[in-house]
């Protein structure tokens, strides 16, 4: 039997501006919409159910690009994504200490000097003075860098006279003293070292990680974590235990190019699809992050001309690993933030196309050429984008790579208007995942820290921004007859928001709330 959803406005995302009165489901799937009446006398006798909302529907939120464990770490560990001030962070870790017993590990998510009034990493003996005998890693928000005390670090047998490790940076002060920071790959030193988080640990976080994108109206994501908890197996042990039995959440796993050899030995194969969890593209890094200017530029940073970057593979490494995924049949995709890291992958995409009826997929593509962009929108590619990135970046990313190169980045408009597919994603626990807030983002482009708009040229239409989080996710994992819509046959998943995004000022759109989120055609979440 059936129900039959109304109430208030319905947009399928069928066309800018369509609406609907009435959506007819039946064993998780959409029958059919249009106007109410007539839906009640045509299925008059297969509704069991009436399901009156208040507010605005649309096709359930899709995340593109996020990290599930990792979203749900942060809900569980020390969150220090939200201090601005490096002294409340320092002592945020000190009343975490006092409330563990003997020599527990303290892990602390997600802190951004940026923020703070004095931008500039923790060194250890900062760390060392409050945290005696207890290891301490502070991870950074992009994740691509990590601050360590002297207990984690002896743990770990580093110290001056430990090298460099390819792909990676050890930061040292002017005299050659370690600072407790490593960036990219040299956080494996520290990584190794970590407690191994148990499977049921990996399924709490999993399950708490999904409760709360539920409550921002996200059904589905785009995730990858099945490379940094303990091996292939136990990871996606995890997720198959959780999401398959509870059929609340709809997961497509990347693979990252350390746990395809796994996914192949056990027995999976990419291109198995499931409506509840099924596995991607694989998964590599070319460069890392603005933050800790890693992230690889054709150019020096403006603010320090010494520094282009880093690679996190050798040219000979990273082809390797791109034939290695066409052995596997599968597509990429590929951690690229500088425009040198994007010229990298788009010459070997152009040598090593993608399998037929596939895509690569670009995470990220934020510091820009006009000339890549000429080459990229000529390739089977899509580009998955974080418009939030534009909130917490600027003005800071202005100094750190030059006012040309900033007006020519984060080009979200450019691509779609050239044809390139984009798809929203919050790349959550690196940013907030409320996709409420990327869609705000991404058509007001205005900075969290100054509230200035930067480059108003590249904002989008709310049409525009609702279709990165619905529409275009879809069609990136070819479910675009499926999902991403409100039509026969796709699957009822439906967010509920309090007010109508098209009807009010562009500028409160992050003021919009989630009021019901719907899954499989049950209510999953309500406010």
């Amino acid at each position: 039997m059936g129900k039959l959803w109304f109430g208030g406005t319905i947009y399928p995302m069928t066309g800018e501006g369509e609406t609907v009165e009435a959506i007819f489901t039946k064993d998780g799937k959409i029958v059919e919409t249009g106007h109410k009446d007539e839906l009640q006398n045509k299925y008059n006798e297969e509704i069991d159910e009436t399901v009156p909302f208040e507010g605005v529907l649309f096709p359930g939120f899709i995340d593109s690009h996020l990290h599930i464990i990792g979203h749900g770490e942060k809900l569980l560990r020390l969150d220090l994504s939200d201090i601005h001030s490096r002294q409340d962070v320092i002592n945020k870790v000190h009343n975490a200490i006092q409330n563990v017993k003997g020599e527990q590990w303290i892990i602390g998510e997600g802190f951004n000097e940026n923020n703070w009034d004095e931008p500039t990493f923790i060194h250890k003996e900062e760390l060392d003075e409050i945290t005696g005998g207890n290891p301490v890693i502070l991870t950074r928000v992009c994740r691509h860098a990590l601050v360590a005390n002297s207990k984690v670090m002896d743990l770990a047998g580093v110290n001056e006279q430990t090298q460099d490790v390819p792909g990676g940076v050890i930061e040292r002060d002017s005299y050659g003293y370690l600072t407790g920071a490593f960036h990219d790959q040299a956080q494996d030193l520290i990584k190794e070292k970590m407690p191994v988080p148990s499977i049921s640990f990996l399924e709490h976080a999993i399950e708490t990680s999904i409760n709360d994108l539920l409550s921002h109206g996200i059904v589905s994501g785009h995730s990858e974590d099945l490379s940094y908890y303990g091996g292939f197996k136990k990871t996606f042990d995890a997720f198959n235990h959780v999401i398959p039995t509870k059929q609340f959440f709809r997961a497509h796993l990347l693979v990252h190019h350390d746990a395809v050899d796994d996914l192949h030995h056990e027995g999976y194969r990419p291109s198995e699809i499931d409506d509840w969890l099924e596995f991607g593209a694989m998964k590599l890094f070319v460069d890392g992050a603005l933050g800790g200017r890693t992230a690889l530029l054709s150019e020096p940073y403006s603010d320090d001309s010494t520094r282009k970057g880093v690679s996190i593979h050798t040219d000979q490494q990273l082809e390797g690993l791109v034939m290695k995924a066409r052995n596997y049949h599968m597509p990429i995709a590929v951690h690229t933030i500088g425009d040198q890291a994007v010229e990298k992958i788009v010459r070997l995409i152009e040598k090593y196309p993608p399998p037929q009826n596939t895509k690569d997929r670009i995470i990220h593509a934020q510091i820009m050429r006009p000339d890549l962009i000429e080459r990229l929108k000529e390739l089977p590619i899509i580009i998955d984008v974080q418009p939030t990135f534009v909130a917490s970046d600027f003005p800071w990313v202005v100094d750190r790579v030059g006012q040309e190169r900033a007006s020519q980045s984060y080009p979200w408009k450019t691509y779609m208007d050239e044809g390139i597919l984009c798809a929203g994603g919050s790349d959550a626990p690196i940013e907030e995942v409320d996709p409420l807030l990327g869609i705000d983002a991404a058509v007001n482009r205005r900075s969290a820290y100054d509230g200035q708009t930067y480059y108003e040229h590249e904002r989008l239409s709310v049409y525009e921004a609702f279709c990165l989080y619905t529409v275009n996710p879809a069609k990136v994992i070819n479910k675009e007859g499926v999902q991403g819509q409100l039509k026969r046959g796709f699957f009822a998943d439906f967010v509920v928001l309090d007010h109508d995004p098209f009807k009010i000022d562009q500028s409160k759109l992050s003021t919009l709330n989630v009021n019901m989120t719907i899954v499989n055609e049950k209510i999953v979440y309500k406010r």
